[in-house]
C-alpha cells in the first residue's frame, strides 16, 4: 500500500506550511535542509508539526487544498487538536 501524506510544517516563529508528499521523511528533509527554493526555504519551515496519512492520492490532495483555505486561526486549532505542545514530530520518526 502507497501512503500520501497531507501535513504542516512551521519555523520558530510559527509561519505555516501547508502540502503534500508521498514521502513524508524525504519532504520533510527537503524543507529542513532548504533544498527547494521558494516559501519554505525563505521562511526557514524546519518543523513537522500536523500530518495525515491516506492510501488514496486524490484524498490527501483535496485535503492539502481544503486545510489551504483555511484561516490561520482554524490551521492553529487543527494542530493543537493533534499536537498542543507543537512539537516537531519528524523526532520521532
Amino acid at each position: 500500500m502507497r501512503s500520501y501524506w497531507a501535513y504542516i510544517m512551521t519555523n520558530r516563529t510559527h509561519t505555516l506550511y501547508v502540502g503534500m508528499t508521498n514521502d513524508i521523511e524525504r519532504r520533510v528533509y527537503e524543507h529542513r535542509n532548504h533544498l527547494v527554493p521558494g516559501f519554505t526555504s525563505r521562511n526557514a519551515i524546519d518543523r513537522l508539526v500536523y500530518a495525515e496519512e491516506t492510501d488514496d492520492v486524490a484524498a490527501a490532495i483535496e485535503r492539502e487544498k481544503q486545510i489551504k483555505r483555511w484561516r490561520r486561526s482554524k490551521k492553529v486549532a487543527l494542530i493543537e487538536s493533534a499536537n498542543p505542545k507543537w512539537r516537531d514530530l519528524s523526532i520521532d520518526r
